[in-house]
């Protein structure tokens, strides 16, 4: 079996979320992570701090092929499924219970290799089937 190498990354996400009559609302974060390459495709994963608000969760972002899925695991529990043209459902969970969350995905490129690049995704989100508002996130990663 082939050892996969764990290669240590910066990340730049930037989200944007815009909501019917409101200014879009934008985020930036910065950290460290790791990116796992393999025939799979690639992980990148990384801890999330008390700036974020999840302290105690590890995000995942799983690339294979035309997926992308973000994981969180811990204070927050989420699966988020993208799949340009397709809609997924999942459940979101949080210290207070949990909700339905459905992600049609509108937009999804990335050029990701062992020496990092860009990956965006353009989706739209209903939690409890509701639509709450549209997203980008464009995630930056070079190697450290």
């Amino acid at each position: 079996m082939d050892s996969i190498e764990q290669i240590p990354v910066v990340l730049s996400v930037r989200g944007e979320q815009y909501y019917e009559g409101i200014d879009p609302d934008e985020t930036e974060l910065m950290t460290e992570a790791i990116m796992e390459v393999s025939e799979d495709g690639i992980r990148i994963f990384y801890e999330e701090s008390s700036l974020t608000g999840m302290e105690g969760t590890t995000t995942t972002y799983l690339i294979s092929g035309p997926r992308v899925t973000l994981l969180r695991q811990g204070t927050v529990e989420s699966q988020m499924v993208f799949e340009e043209g397709r809609q997924h459902t999942s459940l979101y969970g949080t210290p207070y219970g949990e909700l339905t969350v459905d992600i049609q995905t509108s937009r999804l490129r990335h050029n990701l290799t062992e020496r990092g690049g860009v990956m965006e995704i353009r989706y739209s989100i209903a939690v409890e089937h509701v639509v709450t508002g549209r997203n980008c996130i464009k995630v930056h990663v070079r190697r450290k």
